[in-house]
């Protein structure tokens, strides 16, 4: 088993648009993961273009009927949940509406996901790292331009085998972008 510790750029709630200073983070990371209402295909192909390991799951935007007729086989294929085999553990991912609309319980993430070391949901568009309790809860916010609260933002999971995994958290001001 490799132990050399993997980068992992976690993103959600692209809404259709990636931000530029999120793809920095992505190019730079071992692989992606979108916590779901990605809003379309070409977000897909361009995470496929920035990194050869994609795990995406559908949020509540991610159905057919939302997306162009001609993507309901991809979006259709999107699961709700994924889990990522990581050195030194599980990481799960879900969008987090099927635990509470406005903000989804914590509580209920961590016992139905209780073998994972972290969970990962999006859906509320707010950057949170929650490590009171294990599993840890996280969610990046929202890496596109629709309700960023301040600028686009990702985390990055350092996962390692023989270290502790630490999660840094990313915001890219508006003004940064124009």
């Amino acid at each position: 088993m490799n132990t050399d510790p993997v980068r992992v750029a976690i993103i959600s709630d692209t809404h259709g648009y990636i931000d530029p200073q999120v793809v920095e983070v992505i190019q730079r990371c071992d692989q992606v993961i979108h916590a779901g209402d990605i809003c379309g295909a070409h977000v897909l192909e361009q995470l496929s273009r920035l990194s050869t390991q994609v795990t995406a799951v559908a949020g509540n935007n991610d159905a057919s009927g939302l997306w162009p007729i001609e993507e309901t086989y991809v979006v259709n294929a999107l699961p709700k949940v994924a889990q990522v085999q990581l050195p030194g553990g599980e990481l799960v991912v879900e969008h987090g509406h099927r635990h509470g609309m406005q903000q989804p319980d914590h509580a209920s993430l961590r016992h139905t996901h209780a073998r994972a070391r972290v969970i990962v949901y999006g859906h509320t568009h707010r950057m949170l790292v929650d490590k009171d309790e294990s599993p840890w809860v996280i969610n990046p916010g929202a890496a596109g331009q629709t309700r960023t609260r301040g600028g686009a933002s990702c985390l990055i999971l350092t996962a390692s085998a023989s270290k502790e995994w630490e999660v840094e958290m990313l915001r890219f001001s508006t003004e940064a972008a124009i």
